[in-house]
């Protein structure tokens, strides 16, 4: 078990969750699955991302991945052992492992990811005791408007392409 607790009030989790939701408007503005992190230090924000996957045309092109790799480069040091990440949807296996790697302590995030969620839905990578290092994780962070922002863009989708085969028939 996970001895860790947040380092945060409720009213800095949610300010920080709505700048990652900042970050997630801005990969929904250029079409892009909208998610969006952050990672804070010392009440800082010191790195910052969004989805970039159909743009770049690289499966790695993560949130997460972004805003990590600016703290890094923020702090000159790829270790962000006190650093808080906020991101709007549950982390997938591979960011999770960025998390571990950059031994980033709190992690919180909005919506779960029923699909490919690893910080407590399909597994929990954050918080196993297994790896050389564990992170505090909390999950329902401003849910509902992190969940919305994707249903939203989702439906979106289904009706532009709706919409684009009906006009194929005519």
């Amino acid at each position: 078990m996970n001895e860790k607790t947040s380092s945060l009030t409720i009213e800095e989790k949610e300010t920080f969750m709505l700048h990652a939701i900042k970050e997630a408007k801005k990969a929904e503005a250029i079409k892009e699955v909208p998610i969006g992190a952050i990672v804070v230090l010392d009440g800082e924000i010191i790195g910052r991302g969004h989805n970039l996957r159909e743009a770049s045309q690289d499966a790695t092109a993560h949130a997460e991945m972004y805003a990590i790799k600016e703290a890094c480069a923020a702090i000159d040091n790829w270790r962000l052992e006190r650093a808080q990440l906020f991101v709007t949807l549950e982390p997938c296996p591979m960011c999770s492992g960025a998390m571990i790697l950059s031994r980033v302590n709190e992690v919180y995030y909005g919506a779960k990811d029923p699909k490919g969620g690893t910080a407590g839905t399909l597994m929990n990578l954050l918080e196993d005791q297994r790896f050389n290092h564990v992170a505090y994780v909390e999950a329902g962070v401003l849910e509902q408007e992190c969940g919305d922002l994707l249903s939203n863009f989702f439906r979106k989708l289904r009706e532009e392409k709706k919409l684009l085969k009906n006009r194929q028939k005519d």
